[in-house]
């Protein structure tokens, strides 16, 4: 099994950049960082943008892969952003994994002044970003025309450094996106769903169920379009579950098994904060690290 870590964008260089020289040296297969303008309860303090934070991560390390989680359509245009991932996979030498969701609702969707979409018109415009970035990462002069995005003559000299294009990790809870997920992805990566109640213990249980019955659903859509089910991995944001997975080293280790029951390639965790969200102590983390992660990566 692989082992991602996210490092939320919010702090000055000067204390990220240690912590994405950590991630490799501690031996993390995968470091990541949220693609938002703002997030959640965070919006209101400090941010910065994904890309440059990607690209300085890049010239501080030298085998991770990096990538975002995830990059949405909520404020971007396929074309520019194609133009940015070549720029970042050339800096980056080929290590760029491209995780890609349809966004949801909040600060991102409302600070540009863009009247909000239908459940329906987000998964269209999410298939014609997917679609987009598809063409304009691996066809030079390429030319677009959809509902939301157009493109004309657009090009891509030099081309990414990784053939045809840097990998996709596709963003699927739903059928559409999973039908996405299953054409255009490298990889597959999904959330669960959010606990309806407080009971913490019940929350977590009702979760990983859900996270079984995603997985199930998943094969299906491989099935359906064709694809090896061996042929596309498979991740979990272990935090999105009720339990953050740092929380202890007993706590992850549990999560890990559990995903790994359920056929699960990859795991992704979040350097611990000092207040929620992902509240917890960095001294787990390099237990975890330590005592946990040699075991799960000698099974890969």
């Amino acid at each position: 099994m692989r082992v991602g870590i996210v490092i939320l964008p919010e702090d000055r260089w000067w204390a990220a950049e240690p912590k994405w020289r950590a991630a490799e040296e501690y031996g993390f297969d995968h470091a990541w960082t949220y693609d938002h303008l703002g997030w959640r309860s965070l919006v209101d303090g400090p941010w910065f943008s994904a890309v440059p934070t990607l690209t300085a991560a890049a010239t501080v390390t030298s085998t991770i892969s990096l990538g975002t989680f995830v990059a949405s359509p909520n404020f971007r245009h396929p074309v520019p952003f194609a133009r940015e991932l070549i720029t970042l996979d050339d800096i980056a030498d080929g290590r760029i994994i491209l995780g890609v969701g349809a966004g949801g609702l909040g600060y991102d969707t409302k600070v540009m002044g863009e009247s909000e979409l239908t459940p329906r018109q987000r998964s269209d415009r999410f298939a014609e970003f997917v679609t987009a970035l598809d063409g304009l990462l691996m066809t030079d002069n390429s030319d677009f025309t959809g509902e939301f995005y157009r493109a004309e003559g657009a090009r891509n000299l030099p081309g990414p450094v990784q053939r045809p294009r840097p990998p996709f990790l596709v963003a699927a809870n739903g059928p559409r996106a999973m039908r996405l997920a299953a054409r255009f992805g490298a990889g597959w990566v999904t959330t669960g769903a959010a606990p309806e109640d407080a009971d913490r213990t019940g929350a977590l249980d009702r979760w990983w169920d859900k996270i079984a019955e995603l997985s199930a659903r998943f094969d299906k859509v491989l099935d359906e379009e064709g694809r090896d089910r061996d042929g596309v991995a498979r991740y979990l944001s272990l935090d999105a579950a009720p339990v953050f997975s740092l929380s202890s080293a007993q706590a992850f280790t549990d999560a890990a098994g559990r995903a790994g029951e359920l056929g699960f390639t990859d795991i992704v965790v979040h350097w611990p904060r000092s207040s929620e969200p992902y509240a917890g102590r960095e001294t787990v983390l390099e237990q975890v690290v330590a005592d946990v992660l040699p075991g799960l990566q000698e099974r890969h």
